[in-house]
């Protein structure tokens, strides 16, 4: 499988003088197109910093980052942020959606920013919401739905440009069980799709179980990755 990101020795720091932290120390990191890959640890150990410098949203002090076979050191700032909105979709805890827009309003923001025409992106928009099980709801708000339904919003919006990279922060921490289930059945599902991988940052050991791959952190670094039996093994010892 080809990688969808590739880190190779990659360092960043925040602040300066005794107040500077090493949040990534010579960490290298891969996710292969085809794959839902799980990194997980313990808080501050660099997770959400290593996939903010994959997507282009964090600059990094040293070492090298590719994204789709592109090399995002060879490129400068507007054209990273070009590279982004096109290839990488972003799913939030929280959510992130829009209050004042209604749901296809929200969902179609990342078609708008790509610059495709309204009408066109808007459909677009309500089929996927129908698909993610929310047909009847397209005009509503966000704040007229559940935590679950909210989530599913948040994926209809991160899918809506087709990218082949998804990036989720702790997308079911706060849902239920059977709606966290219900999230990551969907996520596993966009991540078989043909080109597409998803990379999840999570604490919830309850989505172990989805992943074909992980990745875990320690100290700024990647400190072992499982797949297989060993995956399955670390799942086990998990439960």
């Amino acid at each position: 499988m080809p990688e969808a990101i590739q880190l190779s020795n990659v360092s960043k720091a925040f602040g300066s003088g005794d107040a500077r932290t090493l949040a990534l120390k010579d960490a290298s990191f891969s996710a292969s197109l085809g794959e839902l890959h799980l990194l997980v640890g313990p808080s501050g150990c660099g997770k959400t910093t290593l996939l903010s410098v994959a997507a282009g949203t964090l600059a990094w002090d040293a070492g090298d980052v590719s994204v789709l076979g592109t090399r995002l050191n060879d490129l400068p700032r507007p054209k990273v942020t070009e590279f982004r909105r096109r290839h990488i979709g972003f799913i939030f805890q929280q959510f992130n959606l829009i209050p004042t827009l209604d749901l296809v309003e929200n969902v179609s923001v990342p078609l708008l920013l790509n610059g495709h025409p309204r009408r066109a992106s808007e459909e677009r928009a309500a089929e996927l919401l129908r698909q993610l099980g929310l047909a009847g709801r397209e005009r509503k708000r966000p704040t007229q739905l559940s935590g679950g339904q909210q989530q599913r919003v948040a994926i209809a919006r991160a899918l809506v440009h087709e990218p082949p990279l998804l990036i989720a922060d702790e997308p079911t921490s706060a849902l239920d069980r059977e709606t966290g289930h219900q999230i990551m059945e969907l996520l596993a599902t966009a991540a078989r799709s043909p080109g597409r991988c998803v990379v999840i940052v999570t604490h919830d050991p309850r989505t172990y179980a989805y992943a074909d791959r992980l990745t875990e952190m320690e100290d700024g670094r990647v400190a072992a990755v499982h797949q297989g039996v060993a995956l399955q093994d670390f799942i086990a010892s998990h439960h």
